[in-house]
């Protein structure tokens, strides 16, 4: 109980009223999505039409969010996101799907650090997405898997999510603490739910117990006693915030200085989009024929729509890699 009103607290604000927020441990964020999914798929009234109830997803989205979603019950179906010509967010196309989309629908919305391409919305495009969403009646699911580890301040990293419960969407938020806090192999992570009231609160821990138990029963303990034990001690907490905040301009660093030396290489491309982006990915723009080639030749290894980890860069290698990135670029397009 503790550790979830510490995460609660981490997400919604140390300030914020938290009477009427629905809160469980789970198995990291996947465990986060999978049950929300499944209470989603239970409890939101289908729109008419529909066998299953709608949840719309950004594409490009973390590959294990279709997966997630189907095995949950949820009728998984896009939102345009990303542009690819522009390697830029593709906002008039966001809120054009989200206008088509039935209402009532679910909408799932990274909270900051989009994982893959790293491109978040602005905050006045983040409050227009909220006037939409209310209007439409849909339901908003938060995922949030890099908070603090985006910016490198966690309260900024929260600040869609805290406009969102300010203008009274009742959201459901996955989160993880497996980037932010180093817990990957912990799966650590909570599903809360902002209800109407603290009946409804009560009815939605009970029907999120009932899928929880013959799901995974009880979560790991190690994991959660380190989240409590930091967010407890205002010595570790200020030394964790100060961590993110190294961290995430260090990260930041590599973004500007691997476009500083694909400019000296002789790149003639436009890189902005690299140094724009946020988080510790970079949506590169190259194609899966340039990633093979940076793997096969080079032994660079990421995803193949282009995604690269910009945590894996330091000074002893960014020139090689950025030689390499210049070699199977040169000539060739990165935009669609």
């Amino acid at each position: 109980a503790a550790y979830v009103k510490l995460a609660l607290g981490f997400a919604y604000g140390a300030d914020a009223d938290l009477s009427n927020v629905a809160g469980v441990q789970s198995l990291s964020g996947t465990g986060a999505c999978r049950i929300g999914g499944h209470f989603l798929s239970k409890f939101v009234p289908k729109p008419e039409g529909f066998d299953k109830v709608p949840i719309y997803i950004p594409s490009p989205t973390w590959g294990n969010h279709i997966a997630i979603f189907n095995e949950a019950g949820m009728d998984v179906r896009r939102y345009r996101y990303y542009d690819s010509k522009t390697n830029r967010l593709d906002y008039d196309g966001l809120i054009e799907d989200l206008k088509d989309a039935p209402e009532g629908s679910v909408i799932l919305l990274h909270a900051c650090a989009h994982n893959p391409t790293g491109c978040d919305p602005t905050m006045d495009q983040w409050k227009a997405i909220s006037d939409l969403i209310k209007t439409k009646s849909h339901h908003v699911f938060f995922d949030s898997a890099y908070q603090g580890f985006a910016s490198g301040d966690a309260e900024a990293d929260a600040s869609a999510l805290r406009h969102f419960v300010s203008e009274g969407h009742q959201v459901v938020l996955a989160q993880s603490f497996a980037k932010n806090f180093g817990l990957y192999g912990e799966r650590t992570g909570t599903l809360s739910v902002v209800c109407g009231s603290a009946e409804e609160k009560s009815a939605v821990m009970s029907q999120l117990k009932l899928i929880i138990r013959p799901m995974y029963s009880s979560p790991p303990i190690h994991g959660s006693s380190i989240v409590r034990t930091v967010l407890t001690d205002e010595a570790l907490t200020t030394e964790y915030y100060d961590n993110c905040r190294e961290m995430a301009s260090r990260i930041q660093a590599m973004r500007v200085k691997l476009v500083e030396v694909l400019k000296e290489l002789g790149s003639t491309h436009d890189w902005s989009h690299v140094t724009e982006q946020i988080g510790m990915f970079a949506f590169t723009g190259m194609s899966s024929d340039m990633c093979d080639e940076l793997t096969s030749k080079y032994s660079i290894f990421l995803t193949k729509d282009g995604r690269i980890s910009l945590a894996g860069l330091n000074d002893g290698n960014i020139e090689y890699v950025a030689k390499a990135v210049h070699a199977v670029t040169d000539g060739k397009s990165i935009t669609a």
